[in-house]
């Protein structure tokens, strides 16, 4: 009997957003009505129902609205998206996704997340042009030799360094840019190309559910609620050390396992496929580290340098990352002295290379459109809601970290789901006798923990890249996160009885 292989990331995308579309059939449509404050007008705007009106920006207004959250956190741009008001939900007529709107969804997905998918391209485009030059290759020769025999390392600093970017500033969808770049320096460590993608991927993952100061989840969230981002910030701290240490740990086990034995890997039949997509590992001559290759090096490196410090300090986006990869194509084309038709070529087809992974962020994002048109979101949320009524403060805290985990397949975003939940959600736990910042935690280790296999998250993609299916990904990932899920539990336990 032939044995059946697992969907491509794109076909299991297709099959959610066909489930999700069924469900929009099913669960009932509603809404709860939003408040957002207009900065150009000084105002607050609730929309309900498809109407605005607009009320005075003033305390009052919040405190009869039983918006727990201090004008101030509004007038300063802390919060910058419309929150949920609670108590407001309603039912709508239902909006059931059909056909045809299955078929447009991940059409309009591409269209939304445009800004993100020509990221991924030009990154793509400056891949080519360095492949081109052969500096990788000789890269790659040189560090194979200054880490021989301590190869572990890699896994350390690039793990730490990249939780150390999604705990401060949510490093996240920039990684996307690392992937093609690092698992080749990963394999060429006598590792498997899955050591390369969860050093990176775990490391923004545990960093994102551990964030510390990260504006788009922990201050956005404590905000939310009505809380200053410091409170409860030492018990971040203490779970995004240990957590960390603990995923570290998981990621050398297993490479060393693959190092000493190749055949103990999770994809070692991909092996020689995995390895063929990268070029610069199939030159079998050394290519010398010239002054050339070493200053085409430093310029690349220079073009993520530049974007982490533009993004966390700059207030950069998707644009400036872009063209930062940009320029630094054309600069290393000048510096190898790469003819214009040459150049132009060659960055097309880098480009090309990563398309399948632009689409794939697309379709993750159209999966998103149909939860949104099927007002689907925010009934799930009312529903969940009502769960934790009557509940021991124990039970309370750990049910509000399962169902974030949930609510995150349907509202991925971070910042989304702070703002639209974080009102509903937080004043729960002023009947349970616990602080708010326990609901903050919650949703931050709930949405962490589903983030390692949310297949409308960034998983997809990023599998995509070294063409790894997602059921290996499973296999290789849920001892893990089964362990940071007990982890979770009993830190969230201690914290509510200390």
């Amino acid at each position: 009997m032939k044995k059946i292989k697992f969907p491509s990331a794109q076909t299991v995308l297709l099959i959610i957003a066909g489930i999700v579309a069924i469900l929009t059939w099913v669960i009932p449509s509603g809404k709860f009505s939003q408040l957002a404050y207009n900065k150009t007008k000084q105002v607050f705007e609730v929309s309900a129902q498809g109407q605005t009106t607009e009320m005075p920006a003033t305390q009052e207004t919040l405190d009869a609205l039983n918006i727990k959250i201090s004008l101030e956190k509004f007038t300063n741009g802390d919060i910058w998206k419309p929150i949920s008001i609670p108590n407001t939900y309603k039912t709508l007529k239902a909006s059931p996704q059909g056909f045809l709107e299955f078929v447009q969804a991940p059409i309009k997905g591409i269209i939304e997340s445009a800004d993100i998918i020509i990221l991924v391209l030009f990154i793509g485009g400056l891949i080519g042009v360095v492949n081109k030059t052969g500096a990788f290759e000789g890269g790659i020769s040189w560090l194979s030799k200054k880490l021989q025999g301590r190869e572990y390392v890699l896994i350390i600093l690039v793990t730490f360094l990249v939780a150390l970017g999604g705990t401060t500033f949510g490093l996240a969808e920039e990684t996307i840019a690392f992937f093609p770049i690092l698992i080749p320096v990963f394999i060429a460590a006598k590792y498997d190309a899955l050591v390369g993608v969860s050093s990176i991927f775990v490391g923004s993952a545990i960093g994102s559910m551990c964030s510390t100061v990260n504006p788009f989840s922990v201050i956005i969230a404590s905000n939310a609620a009505g809380l200053n981002w410091t409170t409860g910030l030492n018990g971040r701290l203490l779970m995004f050390v240990i957590c960390t240490v603990i995923c570290i740990i998981y990621i050398m086990r297993y490479a060393q396992r693959v190092k000493n034995d190749a055949t103990k890997s999770i994809i070692y039949n991909q092996k020689d496929a995995i390895e063929a997509r990268f070029s610069m590992l199939q030159n079998d001559t050394k290519v010398k580290l010239t002054p050339k290759l070493k200053l085409v090096l430093l310029v690349f490196s220079l073009c993520f340098i530049i974007m982490v410090y533009g993004v966390s300090a700059l207030g950069w986006w998707f644009i400036e990352m872009t063209a930062t990869f940009f320029v630094g194509s054309i600069l290393i084309a000048i510096i190898v002295r790469l003819k214009e038709g040459e150049f132009v070529e060659t960055f097309v087809k880098g480009a090309a290379d990563l398309l399948g992974v632009a689409f794939i962020i697309g379709i993750a994002r159209g999966v998103t459109i149909i939860m949104d048109n099927g007002l689907i979101s925010d009934t799930l949320l009312n529903y969940s809601s009502q769960l934790t009524d009557g509940m021991n403060k124990g039970l309370f805290t750990n049910i509000m970290v399962f169902v974030y985990a949930g609510l995150s397949f349907f509202i991925p975003s971070s910042s989304g789901m702070a703002v639209l939940t974080m009102p509903i959600m937080s004043p729960l736990a002023d009947g349970v006798g616990v602080g708010r910042e326990v609901v903050v935690n919650a949703y931050q280790y709930g949405l962490g923990l589903f983030y390692f296999i949310n297949p409308t998250g960034l998983i997809l993609a990023s599998l995509a890249i070294v063409n790894v299916g997602f059921d290996k990904w499973m296999k290789f990932i849920m001892p893990l996160v089964l362990i940071l899920t007990v982890v979770t539990v009993i830190f969230m336990t201690i914290t509510v009885y200390i």
